[in-house]
């Protein structure tokens, strides 16, 4: 009979999971953005965002004067990132040097959650949980300039760099398509047997969409149609999808599975799960750097918490993990 260490490493298939460094500060923690550039990851914090150098293992800076920070948008040829603060209605911009806060966006959409920046327009979008829009910021000006209306309330959000923004619309089990350069909403595609999308990703060069959901998988859809191409088994908990455009691996980081689902195509319709990788329970956004394939998570550890209601995390129990691909 296989030995219950073997059966483990044959499903993690080479892939190893390390604690980075610890962030004990108490409270929550949401989505994570990676600069390749500088080597740097920024981890949102409610309040504040970490400055991790993620080769020195440690916190070399803070982002403050944030009350509800969600999304982090790095625009790297003006050294300028973008943060969403729910609870403000607003969008702060930070110097990605010196990390110091440049000035504050207000928005007109309510509860600002998602963002990322689109390189064919030229501007970052901020996605609004409450009012069902997005927030169109030009980089240069720091300043809204328009918004575009969506059919649904959105979730995370990527960019093909070629005119188009990609959003799941959780209460819709759908997708949203957004023509950047035309400031609308060009295309909605259907997510059959997928419930609240949270996560996304993409593959730009055989546009396909990863779409994380609630219900236990991921869905996979032709960019350019919205076929849906593909449906795969994911852990419980997900809330982050990434892509890993060097290996071509497709990640969902499974927080309350405690796992990370490592995904591969077989051409641009064939995927199939190669690798479930134990984390931990609660590690449920991540971000993956294509120079090595290491991806980040964000995890604490998690108190009992009576039936029905959230777990809350351990006071000083923060911390980012690193998975490492094979070899």
């Amino acid at each position: 009979m296989i030995s219950l260490v073997l059966a483990a490493a044959i499903a993690s298939a080479g892939f190893t999971t390390t604690p980075l460094v610890s962030l004990p500060e108490t409270g929550g923690w949401d989505y994570l953005a990676f600069d390749e550039a500088s080597r740097h990851l920024f981890v949102t914090r409610g309040d504040h965002v970490d400055v991790v150098d993620v080769d020195a293992g440690k916190e070399i800076g803070r982002i403050e004067g944030l009350k509800g920070a969600h999304g982090v948008a790095l625009v790297p040829s003006a050294q300028r990132g973008f943060v969403t603060d729910g609870k403000n209605n607003s969008v702060l911009v930070f110097d990605m040097q010196t990390f110091k806060t440049i000035s504050i966006i207000p928005l007109s959409g309510k509860k600002p959650d998602a963002i990322v920046f689109d390189k064919a327009s030229g501007h970052v979008f901020a996605f609004n949980g409450d009012s069902h829009d997005a927030s169109v910021i030009d980089p240069a000006l720091a300043k809204q300039i328009g918004s575009v209306e969506l059919p649904g309330a959105p979730e995370f959000a990527v960019s093909d760099g070629s005119g188009h923004v990609f959003v799941n619309l959780e209460d819709r089990n759908a997708l949203a398509s957004i023509d950047t350069r035309r400031g609308k909403v060009d295309a909605t595609f259907d997510l059959p047997r997928c419930d609240g999308p949270s996560g996304l990703a993409i593959d730009p060069t055989r546009h396909r969409l990863f779409s994380v959901c609630g219900n236990e998988v991921m869905a996979i859809t032709d960019a350019t149609n919205g076929k849906q191409v593909a449906m795969l088994p994911i852990g419980k908990g997900a809330d982050a999808a990434g892509y890993d455009s060097r290996t071509g691996h497709i990640y969902s980081s499974n927080g309350q599975s405690g796992t990370l689902t490592v995904v591969e195509g077989d051409g641009a319709d064939h995927y199939r799960v190669t690798a479930t990788v134990p984390t931990q329970r609660s590690a449920r956004t991540l971000a993956v750097d294509t120079k090595d394939g290491t991806v980040f998570l964000s995890a604490a550890e998690l108190s009992p918490a009576p039936e029905g209601k959230r777990p809350t995390p351990v006071d000083g129990s923060f911390r980012i993990l690193a998975v490492s691909a094979p070899r």
